[in-house]
């Protein structure tokens, strides 16, 4: 009969309401999951309502009999857009007001149990802490849904503040490169920098410093968990660890769960509807000749930047799979007039969707390139496949992550700042024919090497290994000692 002494871990994970945040944090409570760790996944009673609606989550997680999911107030009404792009700060104050202290008594209280191990907690609610708190009775890991080099760039903003390189003095100052940055000298410009440093008054602006604050907040908890791997980051996950020695690197972690699951599948976290129909029309195209297209879960865009990408596509005479999600576009897309050459154009060489599954449709063959909005969850999913890209930054960590791509990896063009046919149709063709083979040498040799990190001996296999390691000696480390 199983004792105490053999009861498995248990583990709270706290995700925040954003499709690429609850997307990674359900592949890591499976992979916690499989690893006999129990877990309890914890998002706001909205995010949860739309997961359960548009994805198979409760199926393929009720055969973890030990797993369950609990929900959180975030304080907003039902009509409330909750779009992380136009109406973060409005949410940030509820979070702070309404789920901050609902989530501390919750925690108090025993809410999710009496024998939690350890809470792994996503870094962008690292603020329902304070530093000095000692009501917390359990080891914190931070987990970072961003990427090493933006994290290290948002880190450094401070020294750059200090040293007089922030603010940014208008257009003109935006191609003037940092060299504050350590081991990204000579590498980011100011327009590299993440989308909120082009504010007038760095140490006022209340989502810099929310952000900037958010960041070196993770690096003071227990321990710091990322979605990157040794051989794409090494250098920067080093300066990391300067502040934050116990950092567990275990990406790309969709292709750790991979290696992981016995059947060939891909785990569908999604907040919007899936179409799936566009997986039949790729299987009719020929090798490598389609451009994959698609901004993410929170970009928004003008009517005029949507009639300059679409011209763009239709004028390169590339095949196109391009997701347009309901509210992709600022106004009613209703009201858009369509130009005839653009809908002829559409139906000989393009396909739509309002969302896509997209780890299945970077790794169909036909699909030979992608141009994305340089989120941290697709860059490695494109990496993973070898595709290269073609980058139009947004918000956040994406203008560092465009710059990477294109400048220190090789893996495809930054476009960040532009938007027009004529760019568009040249590096829709640079990155499918004029330059295809020197972007797909660099991807496949990084692809390789996303693959081998999460295989046998790989260091991010090793990396997780080490993190369930950690938590079964937390967990023994709890149990009360039947020997006196």
């Amino acid at each position: 009969m199983e004792g105490p002494q053999t009861c498995s871990p248990h583990v709270l994970l706290f995700s925040a309401p954003a499709q690429s945040h609850i997307n990674v944090l359900l592949k890591l409570a499976e992979l916690l999951s499989l690893s006999s760790v129990r877990v309890t996944f914890l998002t706001t009673e909205h995010s949860h309502r739309q997961l359960t609606h548009h994805s198979d989550v409760l199926r393929r997680f009720s055969r973890f009999p030990a797993f369950q999911f609990r929900t959180i107030s975030d304080g907003l009404p039902l009509s409330h857009p909750r779009t992380f792009s136009h109406h973060l700060l409005e949410m940030l104050n509820s979070f702070v007001s309404v789920t901050k202290p609902l989530f501390r008594g919750m925690l108090v209280s025993g809410h999710f149990g009496s024998d939690l191990t350890c809470l792994i907690l996503d870094g962008f609610f690292s603020f329902l802490f304070d530093l000095d708190d000692d009501f917390v009775k359990v080891p914190i890991f931070c987990f970072r849904a961003f990427g090493a080099c933006s994290s290290w760039t948002i880190l450094s903003v401070p020294n750059l503040i200090k040293q007089g390189q922030l603010p940014i003095k208008g257009e003109e100052d935006m191609d003037r490169i940092l060299n504050n940055v350590p081991g990204m000298e000579n590498l980011l410009r100011c327009r590299d920098l993440p989308s909120f440093c082009r504010v007038a008054d760095p140490n006022n602006d209340p989502i810099l410093q929310f952000i900037v604050n958010a960041f070196i907040r993770s690096t003071k908890f227990d321990a710091l968990i990322m979605n990157s791997f040794e051989d794409l980051e090494g250098p920067i996950l080093s300066n990391i660890r300067t502040l934050c020695p116990k950092l567990y690197s275990i990406g790309p972690l969709h292709a750790l769960l991979k290696t992981k699951l016995s059947h060939e599948t891909e785990s569908l976290n999604n907040l919007w509807e899936v179409d799936g129909s566009c997986l039949s029309w790729l299987d009719n195209q020929s090798p490598g000749s389609v451009i994959y297209v698609s901004f993410g879960s929170i970009t928004v865009m003008s009517n005029r930047e949507l009639m300059e990408f679409w011209h763009g596509l239709v004028n390169s005479g590339r095949k196109f799979l391009w997701v347009i999600r309901p509210d992709l576009v600022m106004g009613k897309n209703g009201e858009i007039e369509i130009p005839p050459e653009l809908e002829e154009g559409t139906k000989q060489r393009g396909y739509m969707v309002g969302w896509a599954p997209q780890e299945k449709v970077l790794s169909h063959e036909a699909v030979g390139g992608f141009l994305t909005h340089s989120g941290w969850n697709s860059t490695l999913e494109s990496i993973v496949e070898g595709k290269p890209m073609i980058c139009w930054s947004y918000k956040y960590d994406q203008q560092v992550n465009s710059r990477f791509v294109s400048n220190v990896w090789n893996l495809g063009l930054d476009m960040k700042d532009l938007c027009d046919r004529e760019t568009i149709t040249k590096m829709v063709n640079d990155v499918m024919v004029n330059r295809k083979e020197e972007f797909m040498r660099s991807a496949t040799e990084m692809a390789n090497l996303a693959r081998q990190s999460v295989n046998p001996g790989g260091s991010s296999l090793v990396n997780f290994d080490c993190l369930i390691e950690d938590i079964r000696i937390l967990s023994q480390q709890k149990m009360p000692n039947n020997n006196n």
